[in-house]
């Protein structure tokens, strides 16, 4: 059965919510989510919060993590746990002792790497008997990291593999996946790769953002807009094995490249378009709450993207979602037999926005023709 879910942006304090946890506001949250037909939700610890030394992960903020997962189930929801934040909508957390004068590579000093292993085992341990626990996703858009820590594709695969046989090892059989922003297919040079995103972990997870330069060049519904998700996910499929998942792991309308009027009517093309993907696991809405304007500093994209305000109400936005998923699952939809089929050709940039390969693929789709792409191995 398609998935279908939100990450959850709690509507009180952000993520900042772990230094003043309150379960009775997470409840009332997940129940607002469930109340518009969602199944599972995308939680994010806050690394520094839960990790303040290299050898203390807090049992305090594990308990309270474990207790959000419980009240989770009450509501119906199953949830996937990301671990290392790293980064969320445009600010980059880091532990002390990976900072200032104990400034060391996240990816590939060993010393950092043994405390994620710490890290995960605990965290693992306390979730993986919770039967509505998903799996653990590493972090949230890691390769955004890069700049700071840059570190070669091959140890990109060192650090991949690492942390992703000590989730198998410790909570087996749940489906482990780690994620990155579109840079990993888009953007020459970048030493998180393809291979990387469709041959490591349970599945491959896309993020699909129009503010990518989408939107600004061809504008907010057309057609490249509208398909992007789709696209997106038709390159993951085209790297992975025949067969291989792919979770539509995020997927927004962020203004001002999507105005708020526009916002439904590009849910309801987009996800009318990706719905006909085959062998997609589901997909997971960003966010589920509005970013309070008391918090000051963020991008103004990132305070208008929830389904649902700061109080809980359901937006348009969230009205159009939750009649999609209802019609979905009331009459799912069968993928779309894609007849005619692309050769993956060119650098990675001219797979985005722009590029000679984008085009070709979405000159098609402006066509009516929904086309499959096939990479040369």
């Amino acid at each position: 059965m398609l998935r279908f879910g939100v990450n959850y942006t709690p509507s009180s304090g952000w993520f900042h919510h772990w230094l003043d946890f309150d379960l009775d506001a997470v409840r009332a949250d997940f129940a607002a989510i469930a109340g518009l037909g969602l199944d599972h939700v995308r939680v994010f610890p806050l690394w520094p919060v839960f990790q303040p030394n290299r050898g203390l992960v807090r049992p305090r903020a594990v308990e309270q993590l474990v207790s959000m997962v419980d009240a989770a189930a009450d509501c119906g929801l199953d949830v996937q746990v990301d671990a290392l934040q790293g980064h969320l909508s445009s600010f980059d957390f880091y532990p002390s002792w990976v900072q200032t004068w104990h400034r060391r590579n996240v990816f590939t000093d060993p010393d950092v790497v043994s405390g994620q292993v710490f890290y995960l085992r605990t965290l693992l341990e306390a979730l993986r008997d919770r039967p509505n626990f998903l799996g653990m996703t590493l972090g949230n858009e890691t390769n955004l990291l890069v700049e700071s820590n840059p570190l070669t594709p091959r140890e990109a695969s060192r650090w991949l593999e690492s942390l992703l046989a000590v989730c198998d090892e410790t909570a087996p059989g749940l489906p482990h996946v780690h994620s990155e922003y579109d840079a990993v297919w888009y953007e020459d040079g970048h030493p998180f790769q393809p291979s990387h995103a469709a041959g490591l972990g349970a599945m491959t997870t896309v993020h699909s953002w129009v503010f990518n330069g989408t939107a600004q060049r061809y504008g907010p519904l057309s057609v490249e807009s509208t398909h992007h998700a789709e696209y997106l996910v038709e390159l993951a499929r085209a790297w992975g094995a025949p067969g291989r998942p792919v979770w539509l792991q995020e997927l927004g309308a962020a203004q001002p490249e999507i105005s708020a009027a526009d916002a439904p009517e590009f849910a309801e093309r987009t996800l009318a378009n990706v719905l006909t993907c085959a062998d997609l696991w589901g997909v997971t809405w960003w966010c589920s709450h509005d970013v309070d304007r008391a918090l000051v500093d963020f991008p103004e994209r990132e305070y208008d993207l929830g389904l649902l305000t700061t109080s809980g109400k359901a937006k348009p936005l969230g009205e159009t979602v939750a009649r999609i998923v209802a019609r979905a699952r009331e009459t799912p939809l069968s993928p779309v037999a894609r007849t005619e089929t692309l050769k993956l050709t060119g650098d990675r940039s001219t797979w985005g926005p722009g590029g000679a390969f984008f085009d070709e693929w979405m000159g098609l789709a402006r066509d009516g023709v929904r086309a499959a792409i096939e990479v040369e191995r």
